[in-house]
Protein backbone atom coordinates (compact mmCIF):
# COMPACT_ATOMS: atom_id res chain seq x y z
CA UNK A 1 0.00 0.00 0.00
CA UNK A 2 1.05 3.56 -0.43
CA UNK A 3 0.04 7.12 -1.10
CA UNK A 4 0.88 8.90 -4.28
CA UNK A 5 0.64 12.48 -5.48
CA UNK A 6 0.81 14.27 -8.79
CA UNK A 7 4.18 15.44 -10.04
CA UNK A 8 5.66 17.55 -12.78
CA UNK A 9 9.04 18.21 -14.29
CA UNK A 10 10.83 21.16 -12.65
CA UNK A 11 11.09 24.16 -14.91
CA UNK A 12 14.55 25.29 -15.99
CA UNK A 13 16.17 27.98 -13.86
CA UNK A 14 15.44 31.55 -14.90
CA UNK A 15 18.24 34.00 -15.68
CA UNK A 16 19.23 36.31 -12.85
CA UNK A 17 17.62 39.24 -14.67
CA UNK A 18 14.25 37.47 -14.72
CA UNK A 19 14.52 36.68 -11.03
CA UNK A 20 15.31 40.32 -10.30
CA UNK A 21 12.29 41.42 -12.34
CA UNK A 22 10.13 39.10 -10.26
CA UNK A 23 11.46 40.49 -6.97
CA UNK A 24 10.93 44.06 -8.21
CA UNK A 25 7.37 43.32 -9.25
CA UNK A 26 6.62 41.67 -5.92
CA UNK A 27 7.61 44.75 -3.98
CA UNK A 28 4.84 46.68 -5.72
CA UNK A 29 2.26 43.89 -5.80
CA UNK A 30 -0.93 44.30 -3.87
CA UNK A 31 -2.94 41.76 -1.93
CA UNK A 32 -2.63 40.27 1.53
CA UNK A 33 -0.62 37.21 2.40
CA UNK A 34 -2.74 34.10 2.75
CA UNK A 35 -3.54 33.51 6.37
CA UNK A 36 -6.51 31.12 6.57
CA UNK A 37 -8.86 32.02 9.37
CA UNK A 38 -9.62 29.59 12.15
CA UNK A 39 -11.35 26.43 10.89
CA UNK A 40 -15.13 26.68 10.94
CA UNK A 41 -17.07 23.59 12.12
CA UNK A 42 -19.86 22.46 9.82
CA UNK A 43 -23.17 21.68 11.45
CA UNK A 44 -24.11 18.01 11.46
CA UNK A 45 -20.69 16.83 10.32
CA UNK A 46 -18.35 14.48 12.24
CA UNK A 47 -16.86 16.21 15.27
CA UNK A 48 -13.26 17.30 14.74
CA UNK A 49 -13.27 16.56 11.02
CA UNK A 50 -15.58 19.04 9.28
CA UNK A 51 -13.69 22.30 9.08
CA UNK A 52 -13.57 24.90 6.35
CA UNK A 53 -10.88 27.45 5.49
CA UNK A 54 -11.05 30.17 2.82
CA UNK A 55 -9.48 29.24 -0.51
CA UNK A 56 -7.68 32.52 -1.06
CA UNK A 57 -9.70 35.09 -2.99
CA UNK A 58 -12.03 32.57 -4.65
CA UNK A 59 -14.85 33.05 -2.16
CA UNK A 60 -14.86 29.28 -1.62
CA UNK A 61 -14.28 27.45 1.66
CA UNK A 62 -12.66 24.04 1.68
CA UNK A 63 -11.64 21.26 4.02
CA UNK A 64 -7.86 21.71 4.56
CA UNK A 65 -7.13 18.48 2.71
CA UNK A 66 -8.18 18.02 -0.93
CA UNK A 67 -8.85 14.49 -2.17
CA UNK A 68 -7.16 13.92 -5.52
CA UNK A 69 -8.36 11.53 -8.21
CA UNK A 70 -5.06 10.72 -9.91
CA UNK A 71 -5.35 7.01 -9.09
CA UNK A 72 -9.03 6.67 -10.04
CA UNK A 73 -9.42 4.63 -13.20
CA UNK A 74 -5.77 3.60 -13.05
CA UNK A 75 -4.88 1.72 -9.85
CA UNK A 76 -8.32 2.23 -8.29
CA UNK A 77 -11.51 1.01 -9.99
CA UNK A 78 -14.94 2.64 -9.78
CA UNK A 79 -16.19 0.67 -6.77
CA UNK A 80 -13.06 1.26 -4.69
CA UNK A 81 -12.92 4.92 -5.73
CA UNK A 82 -16.51 5.49 -4.61
CA UNK A 83 -15.72 3.91 -1.23
CA UNK A 84 -12.75 6.28 -0.85
CA UNK A 85 -14.88 9.27 -1.83
CA UNK A 86 -17.57 8.20 0.65
CA UNK A 87 -15.01 7.90 3.45
CA UNK A 88 -13.65 11.36 2.69
CA UNK A 89 -17.12 12.90 2.63
CA UNK A 90 -18.21 11.17 5.84
CA UNK A 91 -15.19 12.60 7.66
CA UNK A 92 -16.02 16.15 6.66
CA UNK A 93 -14.15 16.52 3.37
CA UNK A 94 -15.65 18.70 0.65
CA UNK A 95 -12.87 19.42 -1.89
CA UNK A 96 -12.00 17.18 -4.85
CA UNK A 97 -9.28 17.54 -7.49
CA UNK A 98 -8.89 15.74 -10.80
CA UNK A 99 -7.58 16.28 -14.32
CA UNK A 100 -8.76 15.64 -17.85
CA UNK A 101 -5.47 13.81 -18.33
CA UNK A 102 -5.89 11.26 -15.52
CA UNK A 103 -6.54 7.86 -17.11
CA UNK A 104 -7.63 9.64 -20.31
CA UNK A 105 -10.57 11.23 -18.48
CA UNK A 106 -11.76 8.16 -16.60
CA UNK A 107 -10.98 9.78 -13.24
CA UNK A 108 -13.46 12.52 -14.09
CA UNK A 109 -16.03 9.96 -15.16
CA UNK A 110 -15.72 8.08 -11.85
CA UNK A 111 -16.07 11.26 -9.80
CA UNK A 112 -18.99 12.38 -11.95
CA UNK A 113 -20.80 9.09 -11.41
CA UNK A 114 -20.26 9.38 -7.66
CA UNK A 115 -21.53 12.95 -7.44
CA UNK A 116 -24.60 12.08 -9.52
CA UNK A 117 -25.45 9.00 -7.44
CA UNK A 118 -25.03 10.86 -4.15
CA UNK A 119 -26.70 14.06 -5.39
CA UNK A 120 -24.14 16.23 -3.56
CA UNK A 121 -22.56 18.37 -6.28
CA UNK A 122 -23.62 21.63 -4.63
CA UNK A 123 -21.88 20.76 -1.35
CA UNK A 124 -18.49 20.14 -3.01
CA UNK A 125 -15.64 22.31 -4.26
CA UNK A 126 -14.43 20.73 -7.50
CA UNK A 127 -11.00 21.48 -8.96
CA UNK A 128 -10.05 20.30 -12.45
CA UNK A 129 -6.68 20.61 -14.19
CA UNK A 130 -6.81 20.83 -17.98
CA UNK A 131 -4.24 20.87 -20.73
CA UNK A 132 -2.97 17.29 -20.88
CA UNK A 133 -5.81 15.33 -22.48
CA UNK A 134 -4.57 13.70 -25.67
CA UNK A 135 -7.69 14.67 -27.64
CA UNK A 136 -7.31 18.43 -27.03
CA UNK A 137 -3.93 19.18 -25.46
CA UNK A 138 -2.58 22.54 -24.41
CA UNK A 139 -4.15 25.84 -23.47
CA UNK A 140 -4.92 27.30 -26.90
CA UNK A 141 -8.36 28.89 -27.13
CA UNK A 142 -10.08 26.11 -29.08
CA UNK A 143 -8.60 23.22 -27.10
CA UNK A 144 -9.17 24.97 -23.77
CA UNK A 145 -12.88 25.33 -24.47
CA UNK A 146 -13.10 21.75 -25.75
CA UNK A 147 -11.28 20.50 -22.67
CA UNK A 148 -13.66 22.23 -20.28
CA UNK A 149 -16.76 21.07 -22.17
CA UNK A 150 -15.50 17.48 -22.20
CA UNK A 151 -14.68 17.61 -18.49
CA UNK A 152 -18.12 19.00 -17.66
CA UNK A 153 -19.71 16.15 -19.58
CA UNK A 154 -17.66 13.45 -17.85
CA UNK A 155 -18.20 15.04 -14.44
CA UNK A 156 -21.95 15.40 -15.08
CA UNK A 157 -21.94 18.98 -13.86
CA UNK A 158 -22.53 22.44 -15.28
CA UNK A 159 -19.52 24.14 -13.66
CA UNK A 160 -15.97 23.71 -12.42
CA UNK A 161 -15.22 25.54 -9.18
CA UNK A 162 -11.45 25.90 -9.74
CA UNK A 163 -10.05 25.42 -13.23
CA UNK A 164 -6.29 24.81 -13.06
CA UNK A 165 -4.48 25.77 -16.26
CA UNK A 166 -1.60 23.33 -16.84
CA UNK A 167 1.26 25.20 -18.49
CA UNK A 168 3.69 22.27 -18.50
CA UNK A 169 2.62 20.83 -21.84
CA UNK A 170 2.02 23.94 -23.94
CA UNK A 171 4.77 26.41 -24.76
CA UNK A 172 2.90 27.90 -27.74
CA UNK A 173 -0.29 29.35 -26.22
CA UNK A 174 0.22 32.82 -24.79
CA UNK A 175 -0.88 33.55 -21.24
CA UNK A 176 -3.01 36.44 -22.48
CA UNK A 177 -4.89 34.21 -24.94
CA UNK A 178 -5.47 31.55 -22.28
CA UNK A 179 -6.80 34.12 -19.81
CA UNK A 180 -9.01 35.68 -22.49
CA UNK A 181 -10.57 32.29 -23.15
CA UNK A 182 -10.87 31.61 -19.45
CA UNK A 183 -12.66 34.95 -19.09
CA UNK A 184 -15.36 33.73 -21.47
CA UNK A 185 -15.67 30.47 -19.51
CA UNK A 186 -16.10 32.41 -16.26
CA UNK A 187 -18.66 34.77 -17.77
CA UNK A 188 -20.56 31.78 -19.18
CA UNK A 189 -20.79 30.29 -15.69
CA UNK A 190 -18.79 27.22 -16.61
CA UNK A 191 -15.87 28.14 -14.31
CA UNK A 192 -15.90 29.96 -10.97
CA UNK A 193 -12.20 30.58 -10.29
CA UNK A 194 -8.86 30.05 -12.01
CA UNK A 195 -5.83 28.17 -10.77
CA UNK A 196 -2.35 27.61 -12.15
CA UNK A 197 -0.09 24.57 -12.49
CA UNK A 198 3.43 24.65 -13.86
CA UNK A 199 3.63 28.45 -13.93
CA UNK A 200 6.82 30.29 -12.99
CA UNK A 201 6.93 33.24 -10.62
CA UNK A 202 7.46 35.55 -13.59
CA UNK A 203 4.34 34.17 -15.28
CA UNK A 204 2.28 34.76 -12.13
CA UNK A 205 3.48 38.36 -12.10
CA UNK A 206 2.54 38.69 -15.78
CA UNK A 207 -0.89 37.20 -15.03
CA UNK A 208 -1.49 39.76 -12.28
CA UNK A 209 -0.53 42.58 -14.64
CA UNK A 210 -3.05 41.23 -17.16
CA UNK A 211 -5.63 41.00 -14.38
CA UNK A 212 -5.19 44.72 -13.77
CA UNK A 213 -6.25 45.18 -17.40
CA UNK A 214 -9.46 43.26 -16.81
CA UNK A 215 -8.54 39.61 -17.32
CA UNK A 216 -9.55 37.10 -14.62
CA UNK A 217 -7.09 36.50 -11.79
CA UNK A 218 -5.18 33.33 -11.08
CA UNK A 219 -6.17 32.84 -7.44
CA UNK A 220 -5.01 29.28 -6.71
CA UNK A 221 -1.67 27.55 -7.30
CA UNK A 222 -0.90 23.85 -7.51
CA UNK A 223 2.81 23.09 -7.21
CA UNK A 224 4.59 19.84 -6.25
CA UNK A 225 5.75 20.47 -2.69
CA UNK A 226 6.57 18.49 0.45
CA UNK A 227 9.20 18.32 3.18
CA UNK A 228 11.65 16.60 0.80
CA UNK A 229 10.71 18.54 -2.32
CA UNK A 230 10.94 22.26 -1.73
CA UNK A 231 13.01 23.77 -4.55
CA UNK A 232 10.10 24.14 -6.99
CA UNK A 233 8.13 26.33 -4.59
CA UNK A 234 10.53 28.01 -2.21
CA UNK A 235 12.11 31.34 -3.12
CA UNK A 236 10.48 33.39 -5.92
CA UNK A 237 7.33 31.31 -6.46
CA UNK A 238 6.47 31.30 -2.76
CA UNK A 239 7.24 35.02 -2.57
CA UNK A 240 4.91 35.90 -5.45
CA UNK A 241 2.13 33.59 -4.25
CA UNK A 242 2.25 35.19 -0.82
CA UNK A 243 2.34 38.75 -2.13
CA UNK A 244 -0.58 38.14 -4.47
CA UNK A 245 -2.72 36.33 -1.91
CA UNK A 246 -2.73 33.16 -4.01
CA UNK A 247 -3.99 30.07 -2.21
CA UNK A 248 -1.53 27.18 -2.55
CA UNK A 249 -2.91 23.64 -2.89
CA UNK A 250 0.30 21.61 -3.22
CA UNK A 251 0.34 18.22 -4.89
CA UNK A 252 2.91 15.48 -4.25
CA UNK A 253 2.28 15.93 -0.54
CA UNK A 254 3.82 12.53 0.22
CA UNK A 255 6.56 12.41 -2.44
CA UNK A 256 5.05 9.58 -4.50
CA UNK A 257 4.10 7.79 -1.27
CA UNK A 258 7.53 7.69 0.35
CA UNK A 259 6.53 9.97 3.24
CA UNK A 260 3.77 7.55 4.21
CA UNK A 261 6.55 5.37 5.60
CA UNK A 262 5.30 2.16 3.99
CA UNK A 263 8.24 1.65 1.63
CA UNK A 264 11.64 2.17 3.27
CA UNK A 265 14.08 0.16 1.17
CA UNK A 266 14.64 -0.42 -2.52
CA UNK A 267 13.94 -4.11 -2.07
CA UNK A 268 10.32 -3.25 -1.23
CA UNK A 269 9.54 -1.45 -4.47
CA UNK A 270 8.79 -2.92 -7.85
CA UNK A 271 10.77 -2.25 -11.01
CA UNK A 272 8.37 0.32 -12.43
CA UNK A 273 8.06 4.08 -12.93
CA UNK A 274 6.42 4.40 -9.53
CA UNK A 275 9.06 2.17 -7.98
CA UNK A 276 11.78 4.40 -9.43
CA UNK A 277 10.07 7.48 -8.01
CA UNK A 278 9.97 5.90 -4.56
CA UNK A 279 13.55 4.69 -4.79
CA UNK A 280 14.74 8.21 -5.62
CA UNK A 281 13.77 9.33 -2.12
CA UNK A 282 15.47 6.39 -0.43
CA UNK A 283 18.71 8.05 0.57
CA UNK A 284 20.24 9.35 3.79
CA UNK A 285 18.20 12.52 3.71
CA UNK A 286 14.97 10.63 3.12
CA UNK A 287 15.76 8.16 5.87
CA UNK A 288 16.53 10.94 8.37
CA UNK A 289 13.32 12.72 7.49
CA UNK A 290 11.19 9.60 7.87
CA UNK A 291 12.71 8.91 11.28
CA UNK A 292 11.85 12.44 12.42
CA UNK A 293 8.28 12.05 11.15
CA UNK A 294 8.04 8.65 12.84
CA UNK A 295 9.15 10.01 16.17
CA UNK A 296 6.79 12.99 16.07
CA UNK A 297 3.95 10.74 14.90
CA UNK A 298 4.52 8.46 17.88
CA UNK A 299 4.58 11.47 20.19
CA UNK A 300 1.28 12.76 18.79
CA UNK A 301 -0.28 9.31 18.27
CA UNK A 302 -0.84 9.88 14.55
CA UNK A 303 0.52 8.09 11.45
CA UNK A 304 3.74 9.21 9.79
CA UNK A 305 1.77 10.34 6.72
CA UNK A 306 -0.39 12.59 8.91
CA UNK A 307 2.73 14.33 10.24
CA UNK A 308 3.79 15.05 6.64
CA UNK A 309 0.38 16.65 6.04
CA UNK A 310 0.61 18.64 9.28
CA UNK A 311 4.02 19.96 8.18
CA UNK A 312 2.55 21.22 4.91
CA UNK A 313 -0.36 22.91 6.69
CA UNK A 314 2.15 24.70 8.92
CA UNK A 315 3.74 26.34 5.86
CA UNK A 316 2.80 29.89 4.98
CA UNK A 317 0.42 30.27 2.00
CA UNK A 318 -0.47 26.55 2.00
CA UNK A 319 -4.25 26.19 2.36
CA UNK A 320 -5.00 22.58 1.49
CA UNK A 321 -2.63 19.88 0.18
CA UNK A 322 -3.91 17.61 -2.59
CA UNK A 323 -3.54 13.92 -1.69
CA UNK A 324 -4.41 10.72 -3.51
CA UNK A 325 -5.48 7.50 -1.80
CA UNK A 326 -5.67 3.84 -2.72
CA UNK A 327 -7.98 2.72 0.10
CA UNK A 328 -10.36 3.94 2.78
CA UNK A 329 -7.64 3.32 5.38
CA UNK A 330 -5.43 5.90 3.67
CA UNK A 331 -8.17 8.52 3.93
CA UNK A 332 -8.54 7.84 7.64
CA UNK A 333 -4.81 8.18 8.23
CA UNK A 334 -4.24 11.28 6.13
CA UNK A 335 -7.13 13.24 7.58
CA UNK A 336 -5.62 12.89 11.04
CA UNK A 337 -3.02 15.45 10.01
CA UNK A 338 -5.58 18.23 9.61
CA UNK A 339 -6.25 18.94 13.28
CA UNK A 340 -2.60 18.79 14.34
CA UNK A 341 -0.51 21.85 15.16
CA UNK A 342 3.19 21.03 15.16
CA UNK A 343 5.26 22.83 17.78
CA UNK A 344 8.27 24.97 16.89
CA UNK A 345 10.53 22.29 18.29
CA UNK A 346 8.90 19.64 16.10
CA UNK A 347 9.12 21.82 13.00
CA UNK A 348 12.77 22.52 13.78
CA UNK A 349 13.46 18.79 14.15
CA UNK A 350 11.89 18.08 10.77
CA UNK A 351 13.79 20.96 9.17
CA UNK A 352 17.11 19.69 10.52
CA UNK A 353 16.42 16.12 9.42
CA UNK A 354 15.42 17.15 5.89
CA UNK A 355 18.49 19.32 5.21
Amino acid sequence: MGFFGVGTTPSSPRPDSAANDVRTAVTTATGPLVHPSAPIPVQGAPVGAAVRVPLGETGLRVFPLVLGGAEFGWHVDLTAAHAILDAYLERGGNALNTSDGYSAGRSEYIIGEWMARRGIRDSLVLGVRVGTNIDHPGLGSVNLIRSVEASLTRLQTDRIDVLYLDATTDTQASLEDSLATAEWLVEAGKVRALGAFGYSAAQLVEARILASAGYPRLTVLDVPYNVLRRSEFDDDLRLVAGAQGIAVTPSQALEHGYLAGIHRSRSQVAASVRGSQLAAAMNRRGTRTLRALDRIGAELSIPTSAVAIAWLLAQRTVVAPIVNAFAVQHVEELMQGVGVSLSRAQLAEIAKASQ
